[in-house]
């Protein structure tokens, strides 16, 4: 028989437990490189940008479309890798919590 009760105590931990590791995410972060690691951005679990490094090569007016061209490449690279990342803590701290109940997709509950 369907434990209704279990259940709800079940997604109470399963909701500590994701706002717990949540707050752990900004210390995550991944680093994006582009212009064969010409450009380096880095971002955190929050999805922002905590620092941009760049060869001084790069700093020459003539190159200032390129450099902003290979800033975006990197920053969306990052941004790529810190999703999976995040995916990826948020399914371990879960596991095990959530019943895999067939149809019910949960994946956006990860942010």
């Amino acid at each position: 028989m369907f434990d209704i009760m279990g259940m709800m105590g079940k997604v109470k931990e399963a909701q500590a437990k994701i706002k717990e590791t949540q707050a752990k995410l900004v210390h995550l972060t991944s680093t994006g490189e582009s212009g064969a690691g010409m450009v380096k951005v880095t971002v955190n679990g929050d999805r922002k940008v905590v620092s941009i490094e760049f060869d001084d090569s790069l700093l020459s007016p003539k190159d200032k479309e390129m450099l902003s061209d290979l800033i975006v490449a990197a920053t969306n690279i990052a941004m790529t890798a810190i999703e999976v990342k995040i995916k990826a803590e948020m399914k371990a701290a879960t596991e095990g919590m959530i019943p895999n109940i067939p149809g019910m997709d949960l994946g956006g509950m990860f942010g």
